[in-house]
């Protein structure tokens, strides 16, 4: 969340004041270490109840969208979350000794699942970095089984502990950032930052020659457009989440992964795609997901959007953009398209698009107050859902599903279409059910 935010904030109202998050991030390492030691009862029992707090909020918040929104099968959903959010949150505030091995479960629990994504994801696809991916979790499991065994720290240690830990990674996220700052030259954006280098998905981050920008919005619209796998798949097998997120097999077979643009009229479009066409079966699609120099294939970039629709079919959703910079978009296109080298999960087109608009949107929610512009962000649950979108695409890879959806959820933070705090969070409760952000629903193809 932090990163996106500074992204949206932009470089420009930081570099100054680098010295300011500095101190913070200090701050935040010098409570995790407090934590950790339990040199201060007072804090620890202060950051206890803020986290349960947290809990406790969310949970009446989804008791609330619940009982006045809900309908269908996402009202059980929302009930169960909301019992559970609520649940959790009072444990934590006032955990009486009875729950404690529950609780220390429920954090091994979380730990486990999340160590083990990383993990299988890591050996599956083998992108750039991997081996750092399933470190961290392994690492993970390990914190689990400490957990469990109470070694070296005993059980009622486990929430000041896994609230330390949050804290430094924060802390320290915080204090890379004020010193990158400080040596940030003014014609890089922040995007070129090394926080942002982790798959070199950003070695194209644009450097503009010029400093300042007009402050008025572009005359065009930017549109992503996306065509979903069961939507661009002939008589697809429906599979839950999977041919939503990942592919759909077609009524003969054939692996569809969808596809991804971006365009901004009227002469600049955006499509990376494979210089000839590869239809893949099930069985050697688990193969070309390894993101390595084996899978690597020559591409071309589509000519516009028109062509495409005439060539395939028309995209099942769009997705506008009027709060943007054209100048960064032209910059990261012409850079980027120096290569044409495809690759399924490292280099392909949703990629590209993600990229194109976390260029584009770059210093778009830039303000004269950006310290309040940043709490406004950190507290707007849009933000919550574009950070985990964006962690799971790192994890793994960016996919037509995964851009749609961060493509609607960034259009409802950074286009001011003054949606209620209350739905941006049904949003994020919802996520993946709610609606687009310019407000129409995809239509199947």
């Amino acid at each position: 969340m932090l990163k996106l935010s500074f992204l949206l904030i932009g470089a420009e109202s930081f570099r100054a004041r680098w010295y300011v998050i500095a101190v913070l991030g200090g701050v935040f390492l010098t409570l995790a270490i407090m934590l950790a030691i339990d040199a201060s009862d007072g804090v620890t029992l202060a950051m206890q109840e803020t986290l349960g707090l947290v809990f406790v909020l969310n949970g009446l918040i989804a008791l609330f969208v619940f009982i006045g929104r809900a309908r269908g099968a996402m009202r059980s959903l929302l009930f169960l979350k909301a019992a559970a959010l609520l649940m959790v949150g009072v444990l934590i505030i006032q955990p009486p000794i009875s729950t404690q091995l529950a609780l220390a479960y429920l954090f091994a629990l979380a730990f486990v699942l999340d160590g083990l994504c990383r993990v299988a994801t890591a050996l599956v696809v083998r992108f750039p970095g991997w081996k750092m991916m399933a470190a961290f979790g392994v690492i993970e499991l390990l914190i689990a089984v400490l957990i469990i065994t109470e070694w070296p720290m005993p059980r009622a240690r486990n929430i000041p502990f896994c609230i330390s830990l949050l804290l430094a990674l924060s802390g320290w996220l915080l204090l890379r950032v004020g010193l990158m700052f400080r040596t940030l030259e003014s014609e890089a954006g922040i995007l070129a930052l090394p926080i942002f280098a982790g798959r070199g998905w950003y070695d194209n981050a644009p450097i503009l020659i010029e400093t300042g920008e007009s402050a008025t919005l572009p005359e065009q619209p930017m549109i992503v457009h996306v065509w979903t796998p069961v939507g661009s798949a002939y008589a697809p097998e429906h599979r839950l989440l999977v041919d939503r997120y990942i592919a759909a097999v077609d009524g003969h077979g054939v692996i569809s992964t969808g596809h991804a643009a971006l365009e901004m009229p009227p002469d600049l479009y955006i499509s990376h795609y494979p210089a000839l066409e590869v239809e893949r079966s099930s069985s050697d699609f688990i193969a070309s997901l390894r993101a390595g120099d084996e899978n690597d294939l020559k591409g071309r970039f589509q000519p516009s959007y028109q062509y495409e629709s005439e060539w395939w079919c028309p995209a099942d959703a769009n997705v506008e953009f009027h709060n943007y910079s054209p100048r960064r978009l032209r910059a990261l296109w012409a850079g980027y398209k120096q290569d044409d080298t495809y690759n399924l999960t490292n280099r392909n087109c949703s990629v590209v698009v993600a990229q194109a608009l976390d260029a584009a949107l770059e210093g778009s929610m830039a303000s004269r107050f950006p310290w309040l512009r940043l709490l406004a962000l950190l507290t707007n649950p849009d933000i919550w859902v574009a950070a985990m979108i964006r962690s799971r695409a790192n994890s793994a890879t960016w996919t037509p599903g995964l851009v749609l959806d961060y493509a609607r959820t960034m259009a409802r933070i950074v286009e001011k279409n003054e949606v209620a705090w209350g739905m941006r969070l049904m949003g994020f409760l919802k996520w993946g059910r709610s609606a687009p952000a310019d407000g129409k629903e995809a239509r199947p193809v």
